[in-house]
């Protein structure tokens, strides 16, 4: 009450006019509003007791049963409230009081709390005459004071007021159900006079009369499922009542005692123990040790991680807040009628925004021999895809059979070389096809260059219908690999082998032989040219490459040759080239691998390997520009050959060239990756053997187990040719050619399998691993080299391909192929894209800090290995000394140990008084 009645002052500074505001404003505020009791004079307050003795209106001594009411003055009110002010008791009606008429007020004591509170006061003088003359009350108001409750409450039955609407009716009226169908109305008849007629029943045979049983049952129908779309509710909201009840179990009681002081020594055996001289010297020992333990503690933190804080720097590379990879485009093959999952990615050398994937199904060994004939009718497929088109392929490259892994050709990117399942090599020949998915587009007189246009920026309907283009040459099957071809790479331009493996110089100038590895253990090299040419080919090719008028009798020394030849083959068809013509169906390998296993007849089965630099990637440790400089370099020479009409590949007729320039100084070492998790360091140059004179492969050079699963990434660094970089199971390893100890970097097993990685093109310590749950680990060794930098999740299922791309200098992409057959582009972000300024170097000096530090492990096994050794020799010895002492050797050491023994026993006589030292030596005698 009081805290809210001193709001009825602030009325004054508005006027006189109202002056009567506030109070009615305390009135309606008050619990109790004795108005609407009918006593609008009176005011409730609550006296304190301070307040009760400065007015000498105590309760139960000046204010009784009789005597319930006194005259306090106005002046005695005024002066407490100028004395004591908001604290006064008086503060909530210092308005009725300063505006009374009379000179004294009446207080009451209210001890029924009939008002609500323990006094109230009479604020006019009306009011103060009729409490004082107690009028007489007639009889009819009299019996129900006498009948009523003490607390004198009212009850006054709320008034009705008009209803006002705020809408709703109008939800009550959208929720409500009417009926929006009309009604169906049936009527049943029936004769008149068969009413009341008796009715006889009977049991009949369902089977035996016609459409008397009819059984409608339930099933579940596959091509039919109701999805609800839409649902109308209609809620009430009321309380909730539950009822619940519980019962305590109730536990045996039980006296039970505890002891709560500590056992003390009794003073007997604490002065036993101060005395002790065990307890002073075993005090003596550990001080020192506590001491020092003590102050380390103090010193430096004991709990401290410093596993986690290994190879942590303060200074990171770009920005943070930009991070993650950003989706940019989708592409997904809606036209196949079969599941297919993506097994290889590749970036189109030459053309921005034309990404070629090949597909498969999603097949077992044995679901594909259950489905082979239906298999044969589903062409198996390389699609050309586009920015600007996601959903029709540009080109569609057809092949006997699914492929698993391909390469466009560094020389000429019209010609593609892949690896299909069961182990044959085809070729594909798009140079007729170049117009539809190249845009060369000439810079004009002011500019010499050749500008390049985006597939991106073309039309969209330019490119509509996609083509179906097929190969051109495909392997022998009784000559090539038996199963299916895991990996495929084009030797570079700067050299060529024989059968042997000798390295040769390659004059021709363009990548004319493949390297493939297989799951039948064996590695194949293959050359594109015939190995038996005529020998005015041989001459020619041997003279010149590029002059027109060799070619020309080239050509014409063939003719005879070419004639027989058709008659023997089929016709092939108008729309296949004719490059590789001679290859179709003979092709064989040029010279094949095996891996073997050492003392066993079995052999390693590679899944991927790296022979040294991919042509295709970035050789010099720059930027994006250099790399586009290449590309645009690599356009040059096409765009030269296609004005001069001469393509190097139309010519594989001349065949290999007798007389090579062999290359000494050649590394012919590899690195191979196995089904089995392991990496394998091994030579391609084949040895005589020793018995039998012929060539065989020779043994590997080192074999590590790293892997605990097939390794599906064997791949060097773009920055540093020595870098290899090897994925495969749940771990990472980093590998420097040269150093045969063992991997620079080897990870933990991770939460879930790898399944795909690769380098980043323009930072030379990121890479990208893909696992089977459909996250993108990134990993950057300048930030962490023991856990990822960061994850994020691209796909539900698993990642089966990872290839990024430089679209410029601010822009770049990365390729990541899922199992369902989804490509998704993403963009990468401008701290994975662009590096620091001395990160070269920096990744540079983390590499060779490992190799030392893998030296000095080494160096470390081997004194060890070495102290083993010496000390397995110290044991031999001495227990070849022990049984080799003579009987002469043993009778002067028990001599020794007996004069010891004597000189011991007279000192320790001498010490107790027992004896005497003679006058001779230092000799005792006994008293």
């Amino acid at each position: 009450m009081a805290p809210k009645a001193q709001k009825s002052p602030k009325g004054q500074k508005k006027g006189k006019k109202k002056a009567k505001q506030p109070l009615q404003v305390a009135e309606e505020e008050e619990p109790v509003n004795m108005e609407s009791m009918g006593h609008p004079e009176i005011y409730p307050l609550v006296l304190t007791t301070k307040t009760q003795e400065i007015f000498n209106c105590r309760t139960d001594e000046d204010f009784t049963d009789e005597q319930t009411y006194k005259l306090i003055k106005k002046e005695d009110i005024l002066a407490d409230l100028l004395n004591r002010a908001a604290v006064s008791d008086f503060h909530p009606v210092k308005k009725i009081v300063r505006e009374y008429p009379g000179d004294e007020l009446l207080l009451v004591y209210d001890k029924d709390f009939k008002y609500g509170l323990n006094f109230y006061l009479i604020g006019t003088e009306e009011g103060k005459e009729n409490f004082l003359k107690t009028p007489e009350v007639p009889e009819e108001q009299e019996e129900p004071k006498e009948h009523a409750p003490e607390d004198m409450y009212i009850y006054k039955p709320p008034l009705s007021k008009p209803w006002v609407s705020l809408g709703s009716e109008k939800e009550i009226e959208e929720e409500s159900v009417k009926e929006s169908k009309r009604r169906v109305t049936y009527m049943i008849s029936r004769k008149r006079s068969q009413f009341g007629a008796p009715v006889a029943f009977r049991d009949q045979n369902a089977s035996s009369v016609k459409d008397a049983y009819i059984e409608c049952a339930s099933y579940v129908d596959k091509n039919y499922t109701l999805t609800q779309a839409e649902k109308d509710i209609g809620l009430q909201v009321i309380p909730e009542v539950k009822g619940t009840s519980t019962q305590t179990r109730w536990a045996f009681p039980r006296n039970a005692t505890t002891q709560y002081y500590p056992r003390e020594f009794s003073e007997e055996e604490k002065e036993s123990l101060e005395q002790s001289k065990s307890l002073v010297d075993f005090l003596n020992n550990v001080s020192t040790s506590v001491e020092i333990a003590l102050q380390q503690n103090e010193i430096m933190n004991t709990f401290i991680n410093d596993w986690k804080n290994l190879a942590e720097e303060e200074s990171t590379f770009g920005d943070k807040s930009d991070t993650h990879l950003k989706e940019y485009q989708s592409f997904t093959d809606l036209h196949s009628t079969m599941e297919k999952m993506i097994t290889c990615v590749s970036w189109h050398p030459t053309i921005y925004g034309l990404i070629v994937v090949s597909v498969a199904v999603r097949l077992s060994y044995e679901e594909r021999v259950h489905f082979s004939g239906k298999l044969l009718l589903q062409p198996s497929l390389i699609l050309f895809w586009s920015f600007s088109d996601p959903i029709h392929p540009q080109l569609m490259l057809e092949s006997p059979d699914d492929i698993f892994c391909f390469e466009f050709c560094p020389s000429d990117p019209n010609i593609i070389a892949g690896g299909c399942i069961n182990g044959q090599v085809v070729l594909w020949d798009i140079t007729a096809h170049a117009d539809r998915i190249e845009n060369i587009k000439s810079g004009g007189s002011r500019s010499k260059k050749a500008t390049l246009k985006p597939m991106f920026l073309l039309e969209p309907d330019s490119n509509k219908e996609a083509m179906y283009i097929r190969h051109c040459a495909v392997s022998s099957i009784e000559n090539g690999h038996r199963k299916v071809i895991t990996d495929i790479h084009w030797l570079p331009d700067s050299f060529e082998i024989n059968r042997m493996g000798s390295v040769f110089e390659n004059r021709s100038g363009i990548n004319c032989q493949l390297v493939t590895c297989s799951a039948d253990c064996t590695i194949c090299f293959w050359d594109i040219r015939p190995l038996k040419p005529t020998s005015t080919a041989a001459t020619n090719a041997a003279a010149t490459t590029t002059a027109t008028a060799a070619t020309n009798n080239n050509t014409n020394s063939q003719q005879p040759a070419a004639e027989k030849k058709k008659e023997e083959t089929i016709e092939i068809p108008f729309d296949v080239p004719s490059t590789f013509l001679h290859l179709d169906l003979s092709w064989k390998p040029l010279s094949r691998i095996k891996l073997s296993k050492g003392e066993t007849s079995l052999d390693h089965c590679p899944t991927k390997l790296s022979l040294g630099e991919d042509p295709l990637l970035c050789r010099i440790q720059g930027t994006s520009s250099i790399h586009v400089l290449q590309k645009d370099k690599m356009l040059n020479q096409i765009r030269a050959l296609k004005a001069a009409e001469i393509n190097p590949y139309h010519n594989l007729e001349a065949g290999l060239a007798n007389m090579l320039k062999p290359i000494d100084d050649f590394c012919t070492k590899f690195f191979v990756g196995t089904e089995e998790g392991e990496v394998i360091y091994t030579d391609w140059k084949m040895e005589r053997d020793s018995e039998t004179g012929r060539f065989m492969s020779k043994k590997p050079v080192n074999l590590y187990t790293v892997h605990d699963g097939a390794v599906h990434t064997v791949q060097r660094s773009p920055f540093y040719n020595d870098i290899i970089l090897t994925i495969g199971g749940w771990n990472v390893a980093i590998w420097k050619e040269e150093v045969m100890t063992g991997p620079l970097l080897q990870t933990c097993c991770a939460p879930k399998r790898y399944t795909a990685g690769h380098w980043s093109l323009t930072r030379p310590g990121v890479f990208y691993i893909g696992r089977e749950d459909g996250y993108v680990d990134i990993w950057d060794l300048l930030e962490k080299t023991h856990e990822p930098a960061q994850s994020q999740n691209i796909c539900i299922t698993m990642i089966t391909y990872i290839k990024p791309w430089t679209f410029s200098s601010k822009q770049q992409f990365i390729a990541i192929a899922d199992y369902y057959g989804t490509l998704h582009i993403l963009e990468i972000p401008w701290t994975l894209s662009h590096p620091s300024f001395n990160e070269v170097s920096s990744v540079n000096y983390y590499f060779e800090r490992e190799v030392r530090h893998l030296e000095y492990v080494q160096q470390r096994k081997l004194i060890r290995d070495q102290e083993k050794k010496e000390m397995a020799l110290e044991l031999v010895k001495k227990k070849t000394k022990i049984y080799s002492k003579s009987k002469e050797h043993l009778e002067a050491e028990l001599k020794l140990e007996y004069e010891s023994y004597l000189e011991l026993e007279k000192a320790v006589l001498f010490s107790l008084g027992l004896g005497k030292v003679s006058e001779k030596g230092p000799y005792m005698e006994m008293i």
